[in-house]
């Protein structure tokens, strides 16, 4: 089970579920810290052999508000997250087993 404080991960039989939950702070928008929490979570979906398929969404009836805007403000130009993952975190991942995406509310890209 991850751990993390914006990106919540449980399983429910062979489907990981992976929300952002930054809604009341930032309408779910990813900052640094999210986007390796979502890489992590990917990585554990992906890895785990019980599981066939993952759901992303977003807490609050909002699905995200793409980057993080305010740290783009304080001067943060966007960032990389380990092993070279992209902005928002899984963006450059191959993952082997399908994602769906359960948008529901303000959808934005990075």
């Amino acid at each position: 089970m991850l751990n993390h404080p914006t990106v919540k991960y449980r399983t429910e039989q062979a489907i990981a579920i992976v929300t952002i939950d930054r809604y009341d702070e930032a309408r779910n928008a990813v900052n640094p810290e999210t986007a390796q929490g979502l890489a992590q979570a990917f990585r554990a979906f992906d890895r785990d052999p019980s599981l066939s398929v993952a759901i992303l969404t977003g807490a609050g009836g909002a699905f995200c508000a793409g980057f993080d805007l305010k740290r783009t403000a304080t001067g943060h130009r966007g960032h990389r997250v380990e092993n070279g993952d992209g902005p928002m975190g899984p963006t450059r991942m191959k993952l082997s087993k399908p994602v769906i995406a359960a948008v529901e509310g303000p959808a934005v890209a990075g």
